[in-house]
């Protein structure tokens, strides 16, 4: 015990300055038992962390990683009894998916521990509902994205602009950019925003793009294969699919040229895309009325830092902009493929994204490299603000 809280007290010394993420006011931290999903890379270590600095009293707080050797010949329930004895109270979880019965063990640790609180996090491939009903109605669980562009704004401008509603961005969009624009130049940012912004690698990797490709690996290599069950000899066509889908994306995907690009079934390709939506590499577009497991209209990449691995000779800028549009809200509003524009949002509102068209008065065009816009003429970059 005494070398957990050694190591934790080291993570918070070598922490780097706080970095306010939009989630932290999100989620109900009264809570007893929370879940925090995320994609590898993306921040949750760091994300934990962050919250542990809010909490007062030596002691009363812990983070442990399930990775840890003292899991070999320890369990969370002895981990969290020996916890309490020492006047603990918050108990953090990192990457809980890999400990045996992890949901079990929480489950006791609820149910006879009622005055601890745990967090932990997990991949998003965790199918926390379907796999571990032992939990189901106890737990609260979030998502944490990468970087929306107005966190990062308020990273790089030490800003601190607040998050959108939609129905802001499209009713008051002149006035809210002028505002914005008065005290920062948005469109001096968005270009490296959308090239290294998503991913937190660009607080301090000099090579983002160095460990963006080994994140992926790692998430094809072991939370998919492990989680998915996928035998290690099938992961090259696991990642062959994703090498071709970066290639083309956004595209409206040939299952079966893809299933002979890859040597595999089209229900094996079908089931390879979900896999790589669930784990936060691409996205699929359905037409309206459509569900999982039906052939997608388009598949996009999931965010556009990921547009620029595999494209050596540079992204196609429209292409960069509809996987911005598509990355900032998909993440809280429901986007299917527009019959009229690129997308249609939540059922009712239809967007262009990118090239200036000649547009119906009920499309809105979401332009880029303009700072403010005019009637249902938005700025790319303020859809940057949904959270």
């Amino acid at each position: 015990m005494q070398t957990l809280f050694k190591i934790y007290n080291d993570l918070l010394e070598e922490l780097s300055p706080w970095i306010r993420r939009g989630l932290m006011d999100d989620i109900d931290w009264s809570s007893r038992l929370i879940g925090i999903k995320g994609a590898r890379g993306i921040g949750k270590t760091t994300f934990l962390l962050n919250y542990a600095r809010r909490i007062e009293g030596k002691r009363r707080c812990l983070y442990v990683d399930l990775n840890n050797f003292y899991f070999s010949t320890h369990t969370i329930i002895t981990l969290a009894e020996d916890f309490r004895k020492l006047g603990g109270n918050t108990l953090l979880l990192d990457q809980v998916y890999k400990y045996p019965d992890w949901s079990k063990e929480l489950r006791y640790c609820y149910d006879n521990f009622p005055d601890l609180q745990i967090v932990f996090t997990g991949s998003p491939v965790m199918r926390l509902k379907e796999e571990n009903p032992e939990l189901h109605g106890l737990v609260k669980v979030y998502s944490l994205e990468g970087f929306s562009f107005r966190e990062y704004l308020n990273y790089k401008t030490g800003m601190n602009f607040s998050k959108l509603s939609l129905s802001d961005i499209v009713d008051n969009h002149v006035d809210i950019c002028h505002e914005i624009v008065s005290k920062v130049k948005p469109l001096a940012f968005f270009g490296d925003y959308l090239r290294s912004g998503f991913y937190p690698y660009f607080l301090e990797e000099k090579n983002p793009f160095g460990a963006m490709i080994k994140t992926i690996n790692l998430v094809l290599e072991i939370e998919i294969s492990y989680l998915q069950q996928i035998e290690h000899r099938c992961i090259p066509k696991l990642r062959k699919l994703l090498y071709l889908i970066t290639q083309q994306a956004p595209m409206q995907p040939n299952v079966s040229r893809l299933a002979i690009e890859i040597d595999a079934s089209r229900a094996t390709v079908m089931n390879y895309m979900v896999y790589l939506k669930q784990a936060r590499l691409i996205h699929l577009l359905y037409q309206d009325g459509d569900s999982e497991g039906q052939k997608p209209a388009h598949i996009y990449m999931q965010n556009p830092n990921l547009m620029y691995l595999c494209n050596y000779g540079g992204v196609e800028p429209d292409a960069l902009y509809k996987t911005f549009f598509f990355n900032q809200l998909g993440y809280i509003n429901m986007l299917t493929h527009g019959k009229r524009g690129d997308f249609c949002v939540d059922g009712d509102r239809c967007f262009s994204v990118g090239k200036t068209k000649k547009l119906q008065t009920d499309v809105i065009q979401a332009k880029e490299m303009i700072e403010i816009g005019e009637r249902n003429v938005v700025p790319l970059w303020l859809f940057g603000f949904r959270y």
